[in-house]
């Protein structure tokens, strides 16, 4: 038997990350889980300062604050009540190392993350924080690609059909 105490997605604020929320929440619904949803913020300080040359120190506060106040819009009053749901946000210059530390550090159950679905080129010139994720993580990882497979049946459709 499958158990699930934590489901953990990896949100990008892309159509791919909507897609793999709607999933992780089902997931957590089904199986009684926890929900955690993880952005994990550029660290813009390291990646764009130069030697000689430095970045307003407020920058990354803002950028981070910004970046919170969307972070927890993608969750509703429902997943806080129903799936004891959190927020985190990272700040790292490599997303899926920041996922796959934070999954290792709570010990996700499983990891839910958006792919882009890149073809090799695009792939191999930007990187694919799904494909190291799948590589790394200490736990299954469910990646979503958008528009998904018709698994999820909108709540509204699913009340009416069990009726």
């Amino acid at each position: 038997m499958i158990r699930l105490n934590s489901v953990l997605v990896a949100t990008d604020f892309s159509k791919s990350s909507e897609a793999a929320l709607a999933y992780g929440r089902e997931l957590a619904r089904t199986f009684g889980a926890k929900l955690i949803v993880l952005h994990a913020a550029d660290n813009i300080v390291a990646r764009y300062s130069f030697e000689g040359a430095a970045l307003p120190p407020d920058v990354q506060v803002d950028y981070e604050a910004s970046v919170r106040i969307r972070l927890d819009s993608v969750l509703e009053d429902v997943d806080y009540r129903e799936l004891g749901a959190k927020t985190v946000l990272r700040t790292s210059n490599s997303p899926a190392d920041a996922i796959v530390e934070y999954a290792k550090e709570v010990g996700a159950d499983v990891i839910v993350v958006g792919t882009h679905g890149r073809r090799a080129l695009a792939r191999m010139l930007l990187g694919s924080v799904a494909e190291r994720v799948v590589r790394l993580a200490p736990c299954p990882v469910l990646t979503v690609r958008h528009p998904e497979h018709d698994f999820l049946v909108p709540d509204a459709l699913a009340v009416q059909t069990s009726a």
